[in-house]
């Protein structure tokens, strides 16, 4: 079940790794480090669960892997919300990175609206 081509897979994996370094140039004190952590997992996890979207062995395999993809995306957005308060130094850079996490949400939402009407398509065909 492959997703398309591995643009998406590369978007992904560059994010996380900007995400990594970004977290390594934080000043690591009893806020942040939680904070770190926790965008550090989100954020590698987005292309972690595209890897295993593009390997699906079934239709709702792969939605439900997008899914999750989307999910972590969300998230990513929220802790970067929060480094941006706890660090105000690096909210700028916070700020471009949320956009690149929004970007990423939209695109696994459309992944799941056209996923959706693929399955729903399949299901009301007839069987012979």
């Amino acid at each position: 079940m492959k997703a398309g081509g591995n643009g998406l897979e590369e978007r992904a994996s560059s994010f996380a790794e900007i995400v990594i370094d970004f977290c390594r140039s934080l000043t690591l004190d009893a806020v942040n480090d939680p904070l770190a952590r926790q965008l550090v997992r989100s954020a590698t996890s987005i292309g972690a669960n595209y890897c295993e979207a593009d390997e699906a062995e079934s239709k709702e395999a792969f939605r439900h892997k997008i899914a999750l993809c989307r999910k972590e995306a969300r998230e990513t957005k929220y802790w970067l919300r929060m480094i941006a308060r706890a660090a105000p130094v690096h909210a700028s850079q916070s700020r471009t990175l949320w956009r690149e996490a929004k970007e990423l949400h939209l695109i696994f939402c459309a992944i799941i609206r056209t996923t959706d009407k693929n399955l729903r398509a399949t299901s009301a065909r007839p069987t012979l």
